[in-house]
């Protein structure tokens, strides 16, 4: 169920019964030729109902423009600060919290947030920990936790993106997370040449050394080996890898 097509009452009903909520996150930026911008945010959004429909979970509104200054030399891109976006995750988990959600997992779609967010949740148990337990609640109530899942990380993701791409899965415009958004946006599916076909490897830092060390946006990737049909067994493979993820979360302690 998504929470922004839920009325109030069916949250404060459903907090009665589950203090779990997915909250996607990715990022605004290029993804090279033949890649959406929105490819991050759009996997993470993708995968995230998609647990949310298998364990019937509440799922947050997405995240969609993460920690993506690298970027910035290729048209369309967008980026928050990392101070915004651990403001934006500190906001966000808060506002949760303050509902009564104690379990919220971020499902990311980006690997330039990680190092972010695991700040942004820092900050957020620093605020618990100097303010200490909220009034009325009292010390043993259960405590707050967040938790970070790369849809695209796990293993039965990286031994499928093996078996499927090999070495032309890359690091960046990868045939996986392309293969994804064609499955799932099928009217969207973007077409175009790639010279070589297999990017080159190597550092990134500002955005001005991307742009000249990869002047079409991929980093290691043949993105033209996408197709709708992997992307769907993409799809079913992190859903399941997510989901899992999620059930052991929402067990421990």
């Amino acid at each position: 169920m998504l929470l922004h097509l839920c009325a109030w009452p069916e949250v404060e009903d459903r907090l009665k019964h589950s203090t779990g909520i997915v909250v996607p996150i990715g990022s605004t930026e290029q993804h090279g030729p033949n890649g959406l911008i929105g490819t991050d945010a759009l996997c993470a959004e993708v995968v995230g109902r998609g647990v949310g429909e298998a364990l019937d979970v509440l799922v947050a509104p997405t995240i969609s423009v993460g920690m993506a200054q690298h970027h910035l030399g290729f048209a369309g891109s967008i980026t928050l600060r990392p101070s915004t976006l651990i403001a934006v995750v500190r906001d966000t988990v808060q506002s949760l919290a303050r509902h009564g959600f104690d379990r919220i997992f971020f499902v990311n779609g980006h690997g330039g947030n990680i190092a972010t967010l695991g700040a942004a949740f820092a900050e957020v148990y620093a605020d618990r920990s100097l303010h200490g337990p909220e009034e009325g609640s009292g010390r043993n109530s259960r405590a707050l936790r967040c938790h970070l899942k790369n849809w695209f990380d796990g293993p039965a993701i990286k031994a499928l993106s093996e078996e499927l791409y090999g070495d032309a899965e890359g690091s960046h415009a990868t045939p996986s997370e392309v293969s994804l958004t064609q499955f799932a946006f099928p009217e969207s599916i973007k077409r175009a040449a790639l010279t070589p076909e297999i990017a080159p490897k190597g550092p990134i830092h500002d955005s001005e050394d991307y742009r000249r060390r990869f002047p079409d946006g991929r980093i290691g990737s043949n993105p033209a080996l996408a197709s709708p049909e992997a992307g769907k067994r993409i799809y079913e493979t992190a859903v399941d890898e997510v989901a899992a993820d999620y059930r052991r979360f929402l067990d421990a302690e």
